[in-house]
């Protein structure tokens, strides 16, 4: 299957699968915690499928690389340059009052300046070790590059020894610990 996994730009009809996939990175947990009184992730995924739809937000189709198999979006990498953080964090802190009412205006900066931020990777269960992630990561870093980006930047829970394992084997190295969605996390470049 693995040879047939083609990696490209996603386009805005991709919204709903890229969404699921982006709550399939964040975790259920992590999604929750977004989430205020009597809301869940079932409001969280509309959500984020309304996010991934637009052109101003860091969950942007924009940002995104998909692994495609055919027709099916199998895996994502969502991107940005750090340096916008608070520019394309504006609609999720907007939308996240509307439709999970919670202010999120106080978050902790996940990235900065300098680098392009990986904020999410997930391929979906079937999928995985078949080398796709790694393949979205390697595309990642190209991407850092026509950017003009010296590296790629990502924070990983503390709790998640398979992914930090994933990223280590192509490259990157702790820089420092970090904190969001509730979570302890390590910040990584390569």
């Amino acid at each position: 299957m693995y040879g047939m996994i083609k990696i490209r730009e996603a386009n805005k009809s991709q919204a709903a699968e890229i969404a699921c996939l982006i709550m399939t990175a964040m975790t259920d947990d992590c999604c929750l915690y977004f989430c205020g009184e009597g809301y869940g992730l079932e409001d969280c995924r509309k959500m984020m499928t309304m996010l991934v739809e637009r052109e101003d937000s860091q969950y942007s189709y924009r940002n995104t690389l998909v692994a495609m198999d055919a027709d099916r979006v199998v895996g994502i990498s969502v991107s940005y340059d750090g340096g916008l953080l608070h520019e394309l964090r504006r609609a999720f802190i907007e939308a996240a009052k509307e439709h999970l009412g919670k202010d999120h205006t106080g978050m902790d900066d996940e990235t900065q300046a300098g680098e392009l931020y990986l904020d999410s990777l997930a391929v979906l269960s079937e999928y995985r070790r078949q080398g796709i992630a790694r393949r979205l990561l390697l595309a990642t870093k190209e991407r850092a590059n026509r950017m003009g980006l010296p590296c790629v930047g990502l924070l990983v829970d503390k709790g998640n020894p398979v992914g930090e394992a994933l990223y280590a084997s192509v490259g990157f190295r702790y820089v420092n610990d970090n904190r969001w969605g509730g979570h302890p996390m390590k910040h990584l470049i390569l």
